[in-house]
Order: C-alpha cells, then structure tokens, then sequence
C-alpha cells in the first residue's frame, strides 16, 4: 500500500467510525450522562487518537516503532491536556480565596452573620467559588446547621487551601464578636502572600520548564525530518536502529518525569473536616 493510499485509508475509516458513534450515540442532555460514560468516551477518545496517530505515522515513516511511539503520545495527550485544566483550574481557586475572604470581611462589617456572609458569596463571590458557596447557601437554609454545611462545602472544593478556609470559618465561628474580622483580615493577608510567593516561583521556573520541553521535543522534530529520507528510514528499520530508538523514547520519558518532579512546587496537605 502507498503512502497516500494508507493516509486516505485511515481517514476514511476515521470519518466512518464517527459517523457510527454520532448514530449510535442517544441524543440526551449533558446532564443525564453518567461520569462512566464520560470515562468511556474519554478512553475511546484516546484509543482513536493513538490509532490514528499510529496509521499516519506508518504511513508516513514506514517505521512500525515510530508509529508505535506517536500512537502512545497520541493516546497519552487528551490525560494531559485533562491535567493542564485541571491544575489551571486550582490556580484559578487558589488566586479566588484572598477575594472571598475579602468580601467575608465586609460583609461581618456591614452587620451580617457569618453564615450569612458566606451564604452570600454564591451571588457577590469570585466566580470560579459561586457555584459552589450557592450549594452551602442552599444547605445551610435546609438545615440551619453551619458546621455541617461548611463540611460539604470543603468536600466539594476538595482543595488544601479551601481547607484552611473553612478551618478558619470554624475557628471564627467560635470566637465570633471583635475577633472575628482580625481572624479574618489574618486569613486574607496569608492567603495572598502565598499567593505572591507561588507565583513568583512560577514566573521563575517557567524558562527552565519550557527549555526543558523544547530539549525533549527537539530529537523528536528531528527524528520526523530524517524519516523523509529513504536512507535514515532504512537504517532506523533494522533492529538496531528500533533499539536505539526505543531506549531514546525510554530516557525522554524519564528526563521529562524526573524534570517534572524537581520542578513541582510542594502540595499542601488536606486537613480533615
């Protein structure tokens, strides 16, 4: 089979199966679907992908372990773009907190509650937190129980420093009158320091982090541009030369772990309800 013949090929077997999917698929609302459905379809996602990645790459190179390794990226790529939104998603609610403390404190200044205040940052709070300060509204107006609305509301967060927050709200809670807004106006103060001191050792990492991947990638690029000549396909299609690049995929994996880890900044510990 040509080239060209195999990349028209896996495109068309790609259109196919999506028509498939799109026909067999029962058209509800994205809320009745289940999150092992979302699994299911994240992995069929990622199997596809590899697939194809691997068919075009073979197409391409006429490496079978070339496209063994781009299948495996492939595959690998919609985990990682999952985590990059997921840890972009943290920063968005670790930079939220300072702001909903903030508005906690004005609210105990203008004469409200506390459960009051935090009732009200479901409507006045920092948008990535309304969501979830509305569900504690709601609790909290089921119920009339704090503490146990300020459980669910950590456990929803699920997040370090929502757990200090609440472990705060707690502690304020007990103490109440003329310390309430010095406990508060502390909370605001550290959390935005924190803050400061994250973001700075970000912003100084970020060059090396980015070096680093450029170091991984570039071999790569030019692994891809080698296989463009008959002569670098033939020498990487002996067994040698699969050796070779199977222990260079192995070490780049390695190297991008091990830089990832040196370069994490320390998590902070959950604390219990």
């Amino acid at each position: 089979m040509s080239p060209a013949g195999a990349v028209v090929g896996a495109l068309a077997g790609v259109g196919l199966l999506l028509l498939v999917l799109a026909w067999a698929s029962p058209r509800r609302p994205p809320r009745s679907r289940s999150a092992g459905r979302g699994a299911g379809r994240q992995a069929a996602v990622a199997v596809l992908g590899g697939v194809v990645a691997a068919m075009l790459t073979l197409a391409v190179t006429a490496l079978p372990v070339a496209a063994l390794l781009a299948g495996a990226a492939a595959a690998a790529l919609p985990t990682v773009v999952r985590r990059h939104r997921a840890s972009v998603m943290q920063r968005e609610l670790r930079g939220a907190w300072p702001d909903a403390v903030d508005g906690l404190l004005s609210s105990v200044r203008a004469g409200m509650s506390l459960p009051e205040s935090v009732a009200a940052l479901g409507l006045s709070g920092p948008p990535p937190l309304r969501t979830t300060f509305a569900r504690f509204a709601d609790d909290h107006r089921v119920t009339g129980a704090f503490d146990a609305a300020l459980d669910r509301l950590q456990d929803d967060l699920a997040d370090p420093v929502a757990d200090r927050v609440c472990a705060a709200l707690r502690l304020a809670r007990e103490v109440g009158g003329a310390d309430l807004g010095a406990v508060l106006t502390a909370l605001s103060a550290m959390l935005r320091e924190d803050g400061r001191i994250r973001r700075e050792v970000l912003a100084r990492q970020s060059w090396t982090v980015s070096a680093a991947r450029l170091a991984v990638a570039a071999p790569w690029l030019t692994l891809a541009l080698l296989c463009t000549r008959p002569e670098a396909v033939r020498a990487y299609s002996t067994p040698a030369g699969t050796v070779v690049l199977a222990v260079a995929a192995a070490l780049s994996i390695a190297a991008y772990v091990a830089m990832k880890r040196i370069g994490r900044l320390p998590a902070d510990e959950r604390m219990a309800p």
